[in-house]
This record gives structure tokens, sequence and C-alpha cells, in this order.
């Protein structure tokens, strides 16, 4: 996998530790209830450590998706 841009949307909002953590990406809590981070991950490491991350934490991934040019 080459560096592609996501978005993870994410069940409920994050705190403040966890926003810094995630340095390089633009979160979005225009949604009630939700926040959507978006951002380039370089490999599939990274997207399976974010993933992981967030598991460890309890917080439920709604999707991933890749993010396209218009």
């Amino acid at each position: 996998m080459s560096a592609h841009e996501v978005a993870i949307v994410l069940n409920g909002r994050i705190g403040s530790d966890l926003a810094g953590a995630l340095e390089g990406f633009t979160i979005d809590t225009a949604e009630p209830e939700v926040t959507t981070i978006t951002g380039r991950v370089p490999d599939q490491a990274r997207l399976l450590g974010l993933l992981a991350m967030f598991d460890d934490l309890h917080i439920q991934v709604i999707s991933m998706n890749p993010v396209t040019s218009a």
C-alpha cells in the first residue's frame, strides 16, 4: 500500500490528549456524537496501528474510507 489519504469516522468525541497524538490529521466534530479524522497514512502498518490504537482505547470505528481528490 502506498501513501493514501483516509477518513476514519469514530463514534463519539475524542479527548484533547488523543487529538494531540494525531498530529498531521484533521479532526472534524461537526456532526453530533461523531468525530472524523482525515489525513495521509504512509503505509498499511500505520493504518493498522491507528485502528489498533482506537481498539485499545475502546473507541468504536464506524467506517474507514479512502479520500479521493475531486
